[in-house]
Order: structure tokens, then sequence, then C-alpha cells
């Protein structure tokens, strides 16, 4: 019986990013150049065992799109206002600085000025998964260089979707020999017409459609309406002659806010990191090893020049408008020197219009994937030879203050609600998650931080950012699911205190203790208030003591009671004493 071509496309891919990605992290090179190996190797330059590489381009693209989709999800317009400085200040000024530079550059060596602006665009671009990924693992995401370096990277995603809109338009390939002015109007009415539906559409449809499915309680349900909306949306904006990812990334700017962020988002990053990995894979198998063979002055010479461009604009860019010393700023520009994962759509696009050859298309790809395989090994040169004794400023610019809770919440019921009002009345930041919809709806129009989502889920404990809280709050009622939750919270995050609600005598499973998950206890009443400031304690919120908060947040109403919730008497509540 013969195979089917589709199964050995699958066990060779599968395969090999099993085998390559685990080594390249090992290595400390990143999963992105693990990927580009492993398509290297099964490649037609390579072991020659996939051979058409069209079918995986054309169905890795999805990779591309549920991307920009997280990144719109991502972006809300809250976050862009409070990094305003950092992100179109200092973001806008290195991608035009080096976009020019690098174009400049591309037009001595030959190019016309139009394929020279787009291949500096795409140059300028840096990788993000590379970057951050390098920050993250030494820790550097909260230092001066880390925080400058993300807005950098913010505002690079936010450009990469005008660049993509900007190559059919130079390319002008659709223009008839006898059209005219009225032809680009109606172009440019079209366009915008296609955007605005979009964007009414998905203002006054994706929530009742959310809405709707996250009521059948059924996953799998709502994993098909978030690749709906996305796939929907870029077939939308294909079908107008435009950009899939400008749609994707519309539909997820447009759920930044919703209640189902975290949620859409934990459904979608598993699609999103394989279809992103098999994209990297098909590069890595169109990488034309025959040019670094065939010209290596050319190749390495260009590839010389990329990085110190780059890396000197940035040096000069850290260092006096971004006011950061000669550490932070060598730092940032061995971080952020190498080119992009986006310049590979970049140049694909533009050779598809025909500005440049598919020869200088394969020749800037294979510069950008050797400086992103350098990357790793020059950050720890800069680190072990170069950096000298020179401390880091303070921070010329105002701390980047995002959404990153100290207490997560589990539950948003009567216990869940009162813990959120001890830590209200201490000003201290919380994120609530919980599976009831109406619950959600209901808390959101008091301004609660609630979003809808399953936290038996570790995708969705990613995705609410768990990892830079300090304290998770277990309070449903669900004695089971109390428990799963607090082991889940404990294995996977162990530096996490977990407090647990505890239930009743005749509610707690009768194989166990009232401590079982690693978790403590919450009292069961939910008038008693003032043991709940043990939660603000361990929140270590400095310079006050979070015991004064209590008789306040007694006083104060729930900012969304629950029926049944009523405020104790005098009486009751002088039988309630703050701990000292």
């Amino acid at each position: 019986m013969p195979s089917h071509p589709f199964l050995q496309y699958a066990v060779v891919l599968l395969l090999v990013a099993v085998i390559a990605v685990p080594l390249a992290r090992r290595w400390r090179l990143g999963a992105v150049v693990g990927y580009l190996a492993a398509g290297v190797l099964v490649g037609p330059d390579g072991l020659g065992l996939l051979g058409e590489n069209d079918t995986i381009a054309e169905i890795s693209e999805l990779g591309i799109v549920l991307m920009l989709f997280v990144i719109g999800l991502e972006l809300s317009p809250q976050r862009l206002w409070v990094m305003r400085r950092q992100v179109f200040g200092m973001g806008s000024l290195q991608l035009l600085l080096t976009a020019l530079a690098l174009g400049g550059i591309a037009v001595a060596l030959g190019l016309r000025w139009k394929p020279a602006l787009i291949v500096g665009l795409g140059l300028a671009l840096s990788s993000t998964a590379i970057a951050l990924q390098i920050l993250a693992e030494r820790k550097e995401l909260n230092s001066e260089h880390g925080r400058l370096g993300f807005s950098i990277l913010l505002f690079q995603d936010v450009a990469a979707i005008p660049i993509l809109a900007m190559i059919p338009v130079l390319a002008a390939k659709k223009i008839a020999p006898g059209s005219g002015l009225l032809n680009d109007v109606v172009d440019v009415v079209r366009i915008v017409l296609v955007i605005g539906a979009v964007v009414v559409g998905g203002r006054y449809l994706l929530r009742p459609l959310f809405r709707a499915t996250a009521a059948t309680r059924i996953p799998e349900v709502f994993t098909a309406s978030a690749l709906l909306v996305v796939m929907g949306t870029a077939w939308i904006m294909e079908a107008a002659g435009m950009s899939m990812s400008l749609g994707a990334f519309l539909a997820g700017l447009l759920l930044a806010d919703s209640e189902y962020r975290h949620e859409i988002e934990a459904q979608i990053d598993p699609f999103k990191g394989l279809l992103l990995g098999l994209f990297f894979i098909s590069v890595g198998m169109s990488a034309d090893l025959q040019v670094v063979t065939g010209q290596p002055g050319t190749v390495f010479a260009l590839l010389a020049i990329l990085i110190a461009v780059k890396a000197v604009l940035l040096f000069g860019l850290a260092r006096w408008p971004g006011g950061l010393g000669n550490t932070q700023a060598r730092a940032l520009a061995a971080v952020l020197c190498q080119g992009g994962e986006f310049a590979f759509v970049v140049f694909t696009l533009e050779a598809a219009n025909g500005l440049i050859t598919p020869a200088q298309r394969d020749l800037l790809i294979v510069v950008v994937t050797l400086s992103m395989a350098l990357t790793p090994l020059l950050v720890s040169a800069r680190a072990r030879w170069i950096d000298g004794d020179d401390r880091p400023r303070q921070p010329a610019f105002e701390p980047l203050e995002v959404a990153q809770p100290r207490v997560v919440i589990a539950g948003f019921g009567r216990v869940g609600q009162i813990v959120a009002r001890v830590l209200r009345a201490n000003h201290i930041p919380f994120t609530a998650i919980e599976h009831s919809i109406e619950q959600v709806e209901f808390s959101r129009r008091f301004g609660s931080p609630i979003f809808y989502g399953d936290p038996t889920r570790a995708d969705l404990l990613r995705a609410v950012q768990i990892d830079k809280a300090e304290v998770f709050v277990v309070a449903t009622d669900d004695p089971e699911a109390n428990i799963r939750t607090a082991r889940l919270v404990k294995r996977m995050y162990p530096h996490v205190r977990v407090f647990a609600r505890a239930q009743p005598p005749a509610r707690v499973p009768p194989d166990g203790p009232r401590r079982r998950g690693g978790a403590r206890d919450l009292p069961f009443q939910p008038g008693a208030v003032a043991r709940r400031a043990r939660l603000a304690r361990h929140a270590r919120r400095p310079g006050r003591a979070a015991h004064r908060a209590v008789p306040r947040a007694r006083r104060e109403p729930a900012a969304c009671p629950a029926p049944g919730l009523r405020r104790r008497s005098g009486r009751d509540a002088d039988r309630t004493r703050s701990p000292r």
C-alpha cells in the first residue's frame, strides 16, 4: 500500500523540528535558528528529503497571519499610550535612520530607489523572537536596555503592516496601460471601505460571536470561533487585494480590550507556534546554500555591513536620546543588530511583485539568516569580553507601567470579589479569571480587570502573566478544580504563593486534607475580611501596612456585589479585628 505524500512530509517536518530545536536551545541559539537549520537540512540543498516547498510555504503563511493577530491582541491603546515616548519616539528614529542608511547603501550597490527603500526597511527590522528570548534568558527584560529594546521591537511590529502595504503600491503591477487617476481613486476608496467594514463589523459582531460560543462551554467551539475570525478577516482582506496579515492584525486590535483576549490568545498560541515553526522551516528550505559557497565574499561583506550599521545606530540612539550608559547601549546594540524574521515576508513579497529578482531575494534571506544565527554569539561576546566598569545610569524615561498583575484571582464570585476589594483598597494591581461569561460581562461594567477563561489550563495562566505575579488566589466553588489549579500553579510557578478558598467539611473530598496542592487556606466565611489582609502583606506593598486598609475595605461596597452578599452589621464587624 503506497504511503500518502502528506504523511511523509508531516513525519519528516516533525522529526527534524523535534531534533533540531532542542539542540539549538541547548546551544543557546534559539528556536528560530533551530527551525531554520532544520529547513536547510531537509531542503533541496541539504539531504533532499523534501523536494517541493511551495505547498509548505503556502500553509506556513498562516503562521505569520496568526502572529500578527496575537500582536494585535497585545497592542491595546492604553499600553501604547503609556509607552508612547519610547515606542513612537525611539522606535521611529531607529527604523527611519536604519532604513535610510541601509537603503542608501543598496542604491550605491546598484538598486533603484523603490526596491532599495523596501530593502532598507526590511533590514531595519529586528527579530522579536530572538531578541526577547535572549533578554528573558539573561533576565534583562526589566533592565534599561531591555525596556528600550522592547519599545523599539513594539514599534517595528506596528510598522511591519505599513511596510507590507507599501510593496504593491511601489510595484504598481495592477495599473493597466490606459488607467488614469479615476482607477487610482476607485482603488483607494475600495481599500478604505473594506478596512472600515472590517473595523465596524468586528466592533459590533466579534463580542456577540464569542459570547455565544463561550456560553456553550465547549472549548472546541471557542477555538473554532477564534480561528474563524482570524482566517475570515485574512480572507476578506486578500479578496480585496490587500495583505492577509493586515486583516488579522485589525481583528486582534479590535479584541485587545475585550474580556476574551487571554482565552483567545491561549487557544491560538499552539497553532501560531506550529505554523510559525513551519514557516521558518520553509524559509530554511528555500535558502540557497549555493549563494554562500558561490559568492562567500559578497555574503559576508553584506553581513558585516548589516550588523555594523545597525549596531552603530542603535548604540548612538541608546547613548544620547535614550540616555543610557555605555554598557547598556552596547547591550542594546548587540541584542537588536540582527535582521528579523519579518524580513523574510518582506523580501518574498517584494520579489513576488517584481521589485527585486529571486537571486537578490535569496542573497538577502541568507544574510538575514546568518545575522540571526550570530546574535546569541555576539551577545555572549559582548558580555564576556567587551563590557567595562561603566555603571548604568538611571532611566531617562518614565517607568514602564504595563499590565502585569501582582495578584491573580481564579474565580470572581463573592469570595473572589471580597479579595479583590482588599487588593483594590491597597492599590495592588490584580487580574481575575472567571469561567462564567455572565459574571465576566457583569463585572466588567464596574471596571474590574476580569477575563473569561478556565484557570485549570496552563496556557491561559501563561497568557495572564502569572509568572510575573507574586500571589495566586483560588476562589472558585469547585473543590476538585481548586486542587487541580493549586497543584498546576505550584508545579509550574513555585515562586508564586497560592491561597485557596477553603470549603465546608461536607464539600471537602474525603481522601485529602484541607491543604492539598500546596496552597494556604482562605477562610470560608466571606465576611472575615481582616484575615485576608495576609494577601496584601504577601504582595509586599512597601510603605504602608496592609491591615490599615482593611476597615476601609469593609466599609466600601464591592465593585460588583454578588447576589446574597450583604454587609456585616456593626456588632459583627467589631468581632473581626485586623492582625497586628
